[in-house]
């Protein structure tokens, strides 16, 4: 069986995911418009954002022959992920995601 890596985390994290977990901070969503022209406030909207930046990265999940498969996203990638597929945490006051990394749709560039 080969070396797990180390868990790589931003310093603000004060929790590791395990495996193929990501965790993830939602990102802000500014008012939007309508094709009218009308805003509509965050607080009329009722679903959670589906994009966020990545802030700590587990170190993989292991293949069929126990070796450890990297993950695809790191620590600052801007992503989107599956409306659904998520867990939500707090830590300090704050909302973070934890995401399997088969629910991360896109890394947005």
């Amino acid at each position: 069986m080969k070396k797990q890596s180390k868990v790589k985390s931003s310093k603000m994290s004060k929790i590791q995911p395990l495996f193929d977990k990501v965790l993830v901070k939602p990102e802000e969503v500014a008012d939007e418009k309508s094709p009218s022209g009308i805003i509509i406030p965050d607080t009329a909207r009722k679903e959670k954002p589906e994009r966020g930046v990545v802030v700590a990265v587990g170190p993989g999940k292991p293949g069929d022959d126990n070796e450890i498969i990297p993950m695809s996203v790191k620590v600052g990638d801007k992503v989107v992920f599956s409306k659904y597929g998520y867990d939500e945490v707090k830590i300090n006051d704050e909302e973070y995601y934890i995401v399997a990394e088969s629910n991360i749709l896109a890394v947005i560039k």
